[in-house]
């Protein structure tokens, strides 16, 4: 279970270490901040596509064996972001990260009731405390060595970590056997679902607010708080390990209350970055805002996944499958309006936007009858 939470770190932070490196990447190859932004947008289209497609097409080999490839392909396209010597070339090692990505995600996030079935909430809830850990390490680290030996330094080191996970994976997982394939008449008759509706509704909404926002943080840091490479780390780095606990509190939350978790997670990133472009003009105001949204974010991929698994119970890579395709489109699809947004207006800006829609997800959640 540790080594496919490894899995999922090293994927998260390979998605969004951009994040934290997108002006000098889009300063090295001349490109604006929302072009920049596209090395968001096709790993999440990407991941999208093959979630499903890929899925289905190795219904029946081992699992296992699928992670490991996933990883393997995961550690050469950050080898090839590192060399790459135009933005094409990175955005072709960005198609890689999606693929991996899909794939990983589809089968992974629902192994956690498999491998430790004695106690599947809570294994769910380490294995996606990955992706605050993904916020709080990852990028903050990622970050820092973009700014002390460059950019691509940062790719090669994913490169390295993603060697590492493999080797973990390879040593301790068992044989898993694929034990109830899954098609696409499966996946369409799971789509079909009251519950599934709801939860893909509800997702899209608040990941679609957060990606709209996080993605251009740096630039709003940068251009509205005047903070500097030092400070943005820090900020960086306050923001996941708010997503930590958020992720464990509302982990523990969502399994007794599970649309008041949903609720909470989307109300408190609408009041983090609604109130950012008024309170976030100084780095202490700006700081407290990525506290409560990290905290609330930390909560979304557990509230996310426990929604679509509560919808098919009898079929948790469907609901896995549906849950990675949903929530890697709209990382896609955020990155992309936001990208819009910002180079058409601002980055605070873009924040409005997304806390608009994250309240729109709050409406979405209350107006769900069954808890």
């Amino acid at each position: 279970m540790l080594a496919v939470t490894a899995g999922i770190f090293a994927l998260v932070t390979t998605e969004i270490l951009p994040i934290g490196l997108l002006t000098s990447i889009g300063a090295e190859f001349s490109v604006s901040d929302g072009t920049a932004g596209l090395m968001m947008t096709v790993p999440g289209v990407l991941a999208a596509v093959a979630a499903p497609v890929v899925t289905t097409a190795t219904a029946r080999f081992d699992r296992r064996t699928m992670l490991c490839a996933f990883v393997s392909l995961l550690a050469a396209a950050n080898v090839l972001a590192a060399a790459a010597t135009d933005f094409g070339v990175l955005l072709a090692s960005r198609v890689l990260v999606g693929v991996a990505i899909g794939g990983f995600w589809s089968i992974g996030a629902g192994l956690a009731g498999r491998l430790v079935p004695a106690a599947a909430g809570r294994a769910t809830a380490v294995v996606f405390s990955a992706v605050p850990l993904g916020s709080v390490l990852g990028v903050p680290a990622g970050t820092f060595i973009g700014q002390l030996a460059g950019w691509r330094t940062a790719f090669a080191v994913l490169g390295f970590l993603s060697v590492a996970v493999l080797t973990a994976l390879l040593l301790t997982l068992p044989p898993l056997p694929a034990e109830r394939p899954t098609r696409a008449a499966l996946l369409a008759r799971v789509l079909r679902r009251a519950g599934t509706r709801f939860a893909l509704a509800a997702t899209v909404l608040v990941v679609l607010a957060h990606f709209g926002a996080y993605t251009y943080v740096t630039p709003f840091l940068e251009q509205v708080t005047g903070a500097g490479p030092t400070a943005i780390t820090v900020a960086l780095l306050v923001y996941g390990s708010a997503g930590i606990a958020g992720n464990l509190v509302f982990g523990a939350l969502v399994s007794r209350w599970p649309r008041a978790a949903f609720a909470g997670v989307a109300a408190g990133i609408a009041a983090g970055t609604l109130l950012l472009p008024v309170a976030g003009r100084d780095l202490a105001g700006a700081i407290a805002l990525l506290v409560l949204w990290g905290a609330s974010y930390g909560g979304v991929p557990v509230c996310s996944q426990t929604w679509f698994a509560r919808a098919a119970p009898d079929s948790p890579e469907a609901a896995g499958v549906l849950f990675t395709a949903s929530f890697q489109a709209t990382i896609s699809l955020g990155a992309l309006l936001g990208g819009a947004a910002v180079d058409r207006g601002s980055p605070s800006t873009v924040m409005a936007l997304a806390g608009t829609t994250a309240a729109l997800a709050v409406l979405v959640v209350a107006a769900h009858r069954r808890d």
